[in-house]
């Protein structure tokens, strides 16, 4: 398989959003497309010389707005922002974390727009510079030089031998098949790069999410068993001062362990509290991770597409290069047969001419 030459499109930057888009019948109200948060990316298209912000929500693109300079993100809010885009004829919403996390997109949108900008700029003095009046040539074909060759003729000028055109039919349908193959090999492999980042993007964080929440667990659950201790320990404390009435602390000591006891056990429920959310968070990190699964199931696929379509562009190659070897024996085969032609025509001229002689004898 021949060598694919050209520029990928390069990650810029990318943090963590809910994302929105606006009702199409309301342009009011926001509708979720996303279920929790995910990465949004900027990425620079070397090709096409093109910004673009891009996020994959599961096995949909959710984002794909290619970034102009007339564009412009609002904040409205201390951790939402949005921008419309009139090619998809939306209007996108981000809501981050926190409000850091807002304005350092929306300094990279405005970077990103400048860059947008004076791409354009450039692309314009370009035109203007070139002459208009000089038509670029278009470039051949790969296979120009197998097209047939000329006629080849005898001694009589009416004697024309035209050969068959049956070998260029099937060559230009093999190197359409070729060109067909080569270009779903490349948007397999377009798509299998995109995936490739996101689901690497998304599996760090995942995994670093994990160990965080883990490690607080652990923390949590050393903290609680020992305010659980605590607690029982003045809960003795003050049963054992109800039990001997006068005989110990004063009233004010006993009312500073009662208070003390409140505290702890509000300080318990608001624990429990939050290894409650824990769970649920670890449950959702569950989820991402079985859909993390499933993208690499649907990647393993789509490489075992990649090699059998290289499997028949090899194939296919190797028949057009057959066919070009049939062709060329078929050539020196013809030729062959006009130089036989030849010598027999002369041959036949001089017995014509012997005859002649002896006529006129």
């Amino acid at each position: 398989m021949f060598p694919l030459h050209r520029e990928r499109e390069q990650p810029i930057f990318s943090a963590r959003a809910h994302v929105f888009q606006i009702d199409p019948a309301t342009k009011r109200n926001w509708i979720p497309a996303s279920k929790h948060a995910v990465t949004v990316s900027f990425f620079y298209d070397a090709n096409r010389n093109v910004y673009r912000i891009i996020s994959v929500g599961g096995t949909k693109a959710i984002i794909n707005s290619t970034i102009s300079p007339n564009m412009t993100f609002t904040k409205t809010s201390q951790k939402f922002g949005q921008w419309a885009d009139s090619r998809a004829n939306t209007v996108y919403g981000l809501g981050f974390a926190t409000e850091q996390q807002l304005h350092q997109f929306c300094e990279r949108f405005n970077e990103v727009k400048d860059a947008a900008r004076m791409a354009r700029e450039k692309s314009q003095e370009k035109m203007e510079m070139n002459n208009p009046g000089l038509s670029i040539a278009a470039p051949q074909d790969l296979c120009d030089e197998l097209q047939s060759p000329p006629v080849m003729c005898s001694n009589g000028p009416e004697d024309k031998l035209f050969r068959s055109q049956s070998a260029d039919i099937t060559l230009n349908a093999e190197k359409e098949r070729i060109k067909k193959m080569l270009s779903e090999g490349s948007i397999c492999e377009m798509n299998l790069e995109a995936e490739l980042f996101t689901l690497q993007d998304s599996n760090s964080k995942l995994v670093a999410a994990l160990h965080e929440a883990n490690a607080n667990v652990e923390q949590w659950k050393k903290q609680l068993a020992a305010y659980q201790d605590e607690t029982e320990r003045l809960r003795e404390q003050v049963a054992d001062l109800e039990a001997h009435g006068g005989h110990g602390p004063s009233d004010m000591l006993k009312d500073e362990l009662t208070q003390s006891l409140e505290e702890l056990e509000a300080l318990l429920k608001a624990k429990d509290e939050e290894i409650r959310i824990l769970q649920a968070k670890k449950s959702d990190f569950h989820e991402m991770e079985q859909e993390r699964e499933e993208a690499i199931h649907r990647i393993q696929e789509l490489e075992i597409r990649n090699v059998e379509l290289e499997r028949r562009v090899q194939s296919a190659e190797q028949s057009l290069a057959n066919s070009l070897e049939e062709r060329d024996r078929i050539e020196s085969e013809v030729q062959r047969v006009i130089e036989i032609l030849d010598v027999k025509i002369f041959d036949l001229n001089d017995l014509r001419q012997s005859l002649v002689k002896l006529i006129d004898k």
